[in-house]
């Protein structure tokens, strides 16, 4: 799908939903995904979309990849905005990144050839060491995420996680149940997003992404 297509598409589905879905991400990154990030790194945020993540998190310096031409509007300032095919040679120096993060954007690559390419450019991307946090819907727990017309690669925690062994990736977190696959349209109270966080046996009831975090060996 073209850049123009994406802007159209996610203009459509997740207009009105900006400010509710900045502060969630503002909640998930505070109080869990900041702890796998040092205030020193270089992080990316690989298919970024409205920047809600790395708008939010602390880091040396951060990095913005999509090719929607939408992710530059909304990327706060000292935020670099890269426009790039993920599955091609990326313009960031090799081993340059500590940390690697992308929410719901593997299943929408167009093939699983084109998955594994975008992994291979994870990889010589990452310093040695360098940890990839990725998150996306478990098809075993969400089915009806595949009715959305820009989603093709089902994918479980297993599939990805064999994927990145291949690739030179050990597992350091996996959970196949931690977030619900969806805000639009539900929008719950923020004080319980914040509970929920705590309470991780409530993830086996509700959860529908795995999580999954990955060191470069």
């Amino acid at each position: 799908m073209d850049a123009a297509s994406l802007q159209v598409l996610y203009r459509e589905r997740f207009s009105g939903h900006e400010a509710y879905r900045n502060q969630v991400w503002e909640i998930l990154v505070r109080n869990f995904f900041q702890r796998w990030i040092k205030d020193t790194d270089r992080v990316a945020d690989l298919g970024a979309g409205y920047c809600e993540f790395i708008n939010n998190v602390r880091a040396a310096s951060r990095i913005a990849i999509d090719l929607n031409p939408e992710c530059s509007r909304y990327a706060a300032a000292g935020v670099e905005v890269v426009a790039h095919d993920v599955c091609r040679p990326w313009p960031v120096k090799p081993e340059s990144l500590d940390v690697i993060f992308t929410s719901n954007f593997f299943e929408h690559l167009p093939s699983k050839q084109a998955l594994s390419e975008c992994v291979s450019q994870i990889r010589t991307s990452l310093a040695p060491g360098g940890r990839l946090i990725a998150m996306g819907p478990n098809i075993r727990y969400c089915w009806g995420y595949w009715d959305f017309f820009d989603h093709h690669i089902p994918l479980t925690e297993l599939s990805l996680q064999e994927l990145l062994r291949s690739n030179g990736f050990s597992m350091e977190k996996v959970v196949p149940q931690f977030l619900p696959y969806t805000m639009v349209g539900k929008k719950p109270n923020l004080f319980l997003v914040k509970l929920y966080l705590k309470m991780p046996f409530i993830w086996r009831v509700m959860g529908q992404q795995f999580l999954v975090i990955a060191r470069k060996s």
